[in-house]
C-alpha cells in the first residue's frame, strides 16, 4: 500500500545524468526515512544508461526501467514500510530558479495532485525553456559534437530532494 498523496510525493534535482551515482545518493537519503528501499523504477527516456542495480547503504537495490508505463519525468522508489515515493525528476541542466519553482510545485500538498509531465509542461509554458534562465555562472558546453554535455554549475551544486511526506 502506498502512502502517496497522488501522482507526486515531491521532487528530485540530480546533479548529472549518471544514474548509478545519482540513484545511490538519492536512495541513501530516502532509505532511513522510508524503511529499506527495495526497488527503483525509472523511465529510460532521458537517461543515457540505466543500471540494473545500485548500491544503497550497504545493500543492493534492483532498478527497473520503463518507456510507456512510467511518466518520463518521474521516478518511483519502493519500500516495504512506506510503499512508494513518486518524485518529479528535474533535469540536471535546469536553472536554479526553474528547479526551485518545480520543486515547490511538486511538494506542495495543498495543490491538487498532478503528474510530473504536467508540471514540466506548465513550467515550460509559463517560463519558457528551463535552460533559458540559467544562472549567469553556469557554463554549457558540447564536447566534440557527440551530444555529450557538461554542466559546471550542476556539478558544483548538491543534489536536492524535497518531499511532501
Amino acid at each position: 500500500m502506498s502512502t502517496s498523496r497522488g501522482p507526486l510525493d515531491g521532487a528530485w534535482w540530480p546533479r548529472s545524468r549518471d544514474l548509478t551515482d545519482e540513484l545511490s545518493a538519492l536512495a541513501d537519503v530516502l532509505d532511513p526515512l522510508s524503511g529499506r528501499i527495495t526497488r527503483i523504477a525509472v523511465n529510460a527516456t532521458y537517461w543515457p544508461a540505466i543500471p540494473s542495480r545500485v548500491p544503497v547503504n550497504g545493500y543492493v537495490v534492483k532498478v527497473g526501467w520503463f518507456t510507456t508505463e512510467l511518466d518520463p519525468h518521474k521516478i518511483m522508489l519502493l519500500s516495504h514500510t512506506t510503499g512508494s515515493w513518486n518524485l518529479l525528476v528535474i533535469p540536471p541542466e535546469t536553472s536554479a530558479p526553474a528547479a526551485d519553482r518545480l520543486m515547490t510545485a511538486a511538494s506542495d500538498s495543498s495543490r491538487p495532485p498532478t503528474t510530473a509531465s504536467t508540471l514540466m509542461a506548465a513550467e515550460h509554458a509559463l517560463h519558457g525553456s528551463s535552460n533559458a534562465d540559467r544562472d549567469q555562472d553556469s557554463e554549457y558546453t558540447w564536447e566534440d559534437g557527440d551530444a555529450a554535455s557538461s554542466y559546471r554549475a550542476a556539478a558544483a551544486r548538491p543534489c536536492r530532494l524535497i518531499t511532501a511526506k
